[in-house]
């Protein structure tokens, strides 16, 4: 089966949850299935040099501007795809997928993953908001098959597409803790010292939230950022801004062993977001084995935890009061969590199926 897949940015060393998503679950297709991902050109790196046995790249142009990145892409990627003959089109994520209906005026099979509504994202205006709910209307009413990584999303979305509707969660690989301490050491960062959290430097994740919180904790003495943002540095210096006690450490985009030793040696991992789709960084937190602390969205009940790791969404005077708990009854000792249905190979298996209309 020749599937061609677009959406997204690229990978590998292409920062995005979408991005990580699509590294791992085409690594697991079965060799039956002949990949080809269309990357935008702005975002690759020497990091993105990589051959996978059964994943071919096509680089495209694109742009950086935000609002039009994915859609000058998407168009030029949906143009190749018209003169090739691909079994099937996967599309990653909403945005993309108002190209739909032209894949399928010229009798393409197209199977859409629905990761997150994105017009709830705080950068987005009036107009690119409604865009992208236009978008989404065109997703699920002319792609073949959805599959959401999020079951709540599934349910909203109505009975009028529960026929082609999947759930299919994100996945996580089997991790081990590094003994490594080389990159915190560059960074300054204390072993065992620090909260940790990972993503986008964007408004949706709550980093101001969660800087406030920490600089309200005064057992906390280091907090520690792994991302970069995408677009705009004004959300990135107004969290330094916040960082009123000099706690706060940003390592930029963070992968690989860099990542795994950051995972390795923190005391503790929040998700300040205000909306997620199903939080890639959150699972792989738990592999890691860290002690919790979450915004309590209904991503974040994707999972179960107890209620003391929850903390309502955007409120720091209770995440700050959730940390120094958790702070302080944590002894470095990993939790042991159930990720058994979590498993990539498990996870390409229904979604391969479902691509090919089995």
């Amino acid at each position: 089966m020749k599937i061609s897949v677009i959406g997204l940015r690229g990978f590998p060393g292409v920062q995005g949850g979408v991005e990580v998503h699509c590294e791992r679950l085409y690594q697991h297709f079965s060799h039956n299935s002949q990949i080809t991902v269309y990357r935008r050109k702005p975002y690759l790196s020497s990091h993105s040099n990589k051959n996978y046995e059964n994943i071919d790249f096509i680089d495209l142009p694109s742009t950086r501007v935000k609002g039009f990145e994915a859609v000058l892409h998407t168009f030029l990627s949906v143009c190749d795809i018209l003169s090739k003959r691909p079994d099937v089109v996967h599309v990653h994520n909403i945005g993309p997928g108002m190209f739909i209906p032209m894949l399928k005026l010229f009798g393409r099979r197209v199977g859409i993953t629905y990761h997150s509504p994105n017009y709830e994202h705080k950068k987005w205006g009036w107009i690119a908001r409604n865009i992208l709910k236009f978008s989404e209307w065109l997703s699920l009413n002319f792609a073949d098959e959805v599959i959401f990584v999020n079951k709540f999303q599934m349910e909203k979305v109505g009975q009028n597409y529960q026929k082609k509707s999947h759930y299919i969660p994100n996945g996580i690989n089997n991790v081990e803790r590094s003994k490594d301490a080389d990159f915190l050491m560059k960074h300054g960062i204390t072993p065992g010292k620090y909260v940790l959290a990972v993503g986008r430097i964007t408004p949706e994740k709550g980093f101001d939230v969660l800087v406030e919180a920490v600089n309200k904790s005064p057992e906390v003495e280091q907090l520690v950022i792994a991302g970069a943002s995408d677009h705009s540095t004004e959300y990135y210096e107004r969290l330094k801004a916040l960082d009123i006690n000099g706690k706060v450490i940003f390592t930029g985009f963070t992968t690989g062993e860099d990542l795994r030793q950051l995972y390795s040696h923190a005391r503790m991992f929040v998700l300040s977001s205000y909306n997620e789709g199903f939080p890639l960084v959150l699972l792989e937190a738990m592999g890691y084995g860290l002690p919790l602390v979450v915004s309590d969205i209904p991503a974040t009940h994707l999972l179960t935890f107890p209620d003391e790791d929850y903390v309502p969404v955007g409120d720091a005077e209770a995440m700050s009061k959730a940390i120094v708990d958790k702070w302080n009854k944590v002894d470095g000792s990993s939790v042991k969590y159930d990720l058994t249905e979590f498993n990539w190979s498990n996870i390409a298996a229904q979604t391969e199926a479902i691509l090919m209309g089995k």
